[in-house]
């Protein structure tokens, strides 16, 4: 995660060199005809005025880095590391830095009739599908989904980014046919510091943060803090906490050799068993199957064979 947060820092820096207002870069990765993948960098904070934009087309983006506000007709949600923020097609929107400097996305751009190809594809029953939410929390289904895209922004691994495209907006289609947008206000001074906490995690999300810590970090009781920090982020402290850290994991797992006991350690856990587990079952796979599949070629299939034991017997095959 620090490979892709590096990048938001060192725009930041130019920007407090040049003392200019913030704006927002984009750089095209990939495209195609009705998509678009982008690295979008923003450094706008506090003091900058946020402006009304409208997406052309339908829009998914990861949020990589940093947070933000993401006010629309739906209402305002919080983006962290690893929600998406949702946007339909014509749907008018702003987005504020109230609390901390920049963030960075990797968004995913559609054409109307690409995307409606896609949804009716996933299911979707109407025949002009559009967002209701704005967001989708970093869920455990999304999970693999963003460690491979994350792996991609970092320059860690060669992601097939059309396919991934389609495979995100579908997931994304059959994901928000469960989730409603939440139009219940939450106070500035609540959102600021629930905020502020999520950048502490996101500084240092293998330190020893407990409920307790966290809830201080915000000034709340850990009652009101697990309350707030769940209705605005879309899940739990411990859930958000577990996902930053097996998040790192995967990216530190897919370049360099270091052994999976050194960086289940470095990542927080408190010993490779309880690491082992929460992988497995955040990503489908152990650590090492997950190693080989981002670090081998084409030539390499991986099997896995449940010992029944609790710890997956893994080798590799080689044509």
């Amino acid at each position: 995660m620090a490979k892709i947060a590096v990048e938001l820092e060192r725009a930041l820096g130019q920007r407090a060199l040049n003392g200019g207002p913030g704006h927002t870069a984009a750089r095209m990765l990939a495209q195609g005809d009705g998509w678009t993948v982008s690295d979008v960098v923003c450094t706008s904070g506090p003091a900058d005025r946020s402006f009304e934009e409208r997406h052309a087309g339908f829009s998914i983006a990861i949020v990589a880095a940093g947070s933000f506000q993401y006010r629309s007709w739906a209402g305002c949600e919080l983006m962290t590391p690893g929600s998406l923020l949702l946007g339909t097609a014509g749907q008018c929107f702003e987005c504020e830095h109230k609390h901390g400097m920049g963030d960075r996305c990797l968004s995913f751009g559609y054409s109307p009739e690409y995307f409606e190809s896609i949804a009716s594809d996933a299911g979707a029953r109407d025949s002009k599908p559009q967002f209701r939410t704005l967001r989708v929390p970093p869920i455990r289904p999304l999970s693999p989904l963003i460690a491979r895209a994350y792996a991609g922004l970092a320059g860690l691994a060669n992601v097939p980014w059309e396919e991934l495209s389609v495979k995100l907006a579908a997931q994304t289609v059959e994901l928000v046919g469960g989730l409603s947008s939440n139009p219940r206000e939450i106070s500035p001074s609540a959102v600021a510091r629930v905020t502020r906490t999520v950048r502490m995690i996101e500084r240092s999300p293998d330190a020893g943060l407990t409920l307790e810590r966290m809830a201080s970090e915000a000034r709340l009781s850990p009652y009101h803090f697990l309350r707030i920090f769940e209705r605005l982020t879309g899940v739990t402290p411990h859930q958000y906490v577990l996902r930053a850290r097996l998040r790192n994991a995967a990216m530190r797992l897919a370049v360099g050799n270091a052994r999976v006991l050194d960086i289940a350690l470095d990542c927080g856990f408190g010993d490779v068993s309880n690491f082992n587990h929460a992988f497995r079952a955040e990503f489908g796979v152990s650590p090492r199957v997950h190693r080989l599949r981002t670090q081998g070629d084409s030539k390499v299939v991986v099997l896995e064979q449940d010992t029944g034991q609790g710890s997956p017997l893994s080798h590799a095959v080689t044509f």
